[in-house]
């Protein structure tokens, strides 16, 4: 049981980034790939300030504003140099590989012997699994909160605008350009920000850590999406990417208790999400097949 609650608590971590993601992917229909290196830096910035001495409350909230430059960078070269996004994107994950290493100084940095954001909770609750659990809840709410206010605005509705009719929108006179920009930086603050909060929680960050996370986050959008359904208002939307990265985490702790090789996680989590998004057509033909025999 103990396992399934990491799991669960890991899951919350991870679902942060799954909402950074849906802003891009869903809200701006940007195939940002940028997100793989956000998350990194996003850790190796933490783990690299709270080493220094810096707070780790302000470690980790400057782990968002990396995130952003990061988002802004990749927002800049299609906006203002007309790269097409995922080529831009790419470019971006490239280029910030190497900063993730100058950022850390080495290909990995541990937090062995440093107070994390989950110590302030050490004194009143003495699981580290209940400290992660709900240092992540809390996190997560505030997300979620924040998110659910912005695209209620004019802004936030500025840029659900563009995402669903780019041309339409700036013949609303809406700075599109600039929508694009303020979107990744959103996103790729937030999955900087699951970044940091996975590496307090592995203890250390790694230049590595953020390769295959896009599959991650979107296994937790599809699976909340499959589950819960499309028709559901934005805010019930954020919480179902959550409970789909809960459940995305169980998943696979589930499949690697039968005794599968640890080494084939990146295979599972692309076969859970590729089952997850040929859901929808495999019920859609089985209707159609119904119909046909109830024709018959």
């Amino acid at each position: 049981m103990s396992i399934y609650f990491s799991a669960v608590y890991q899951g919350i971590l991870w679902g942060i980034m799954g909402l950074g993601l849906y802003i891009s992917f869903r809200i701006l229909r940007f195939a940002d790939l940028t997100s793989e290196a956000s998350f990194t830096l996003g850790a190796a910035s933490a783990v690299t300030l709270i080493t220094m001495g810096v707070n780790p409350i302000i470690a980790t909230f400057a782990s968002i504003i990396t995130g952003m430059l990061a988002g802004l960078v990749t927002g800049l070269l299609t906006t203002y140099f007309d790269i097409p996004a995922l080529l831009a994107s790419i470019i971006s994950l490239t280029g910030f590989y190497s900063i993730n290493l100058r950022v850390m100084g080495s290909p990995n940095l541990s937090l062995r012997g440093f107070d994390t954001i989950y110590s302030y909770l050490s004194e009143v609750i003495e699981s580290v699994q209940y400290q992660r659990a709900i240092v992540g809840l809390i996190v997560v709410l505030l997300v979620i909160l924040f998110m659910t206010y912005l695209f209620k605005t004019d802004l936030g509705q500025a840029i659900i605008a563009t995402g669903d009719n780019e041309i339409m929108a700036a013949s609303f006179g809406i700075k599109t350009s600039t929508m694009k920009r303020l979107a990744l930086m959103f996103a790729n603050g937030f999955i900087a920000l699951s970044g940091a909060l996975v590496a307090q929680d592995n203890g250390f960050s790694d230049v590595q850590m953020g390769t295959g996370t896009v599959v991650v986050a979107m296994s937790s959008i599809v699976i909340g999406e499959v589950i819960f359904r499309k028709q559901m208002k934005l805010s019930g939307r954020f919480i179902s990417i959550v409970v789909g990265s809960v459940i995305y985490r169980l998943i696979i702790v589930f499949v690697l208790q039968l005794g599968f090789n640890p080494n084939d996680f990146r295979l599972i989590s692309a076969l859970v999400l590729a089952i997850f998004l040929a859901l929808p057509a495999i019920s859609k033909k089985m209707g159609l097949n119904k119909a046909k025999l109830g024709k018959l």
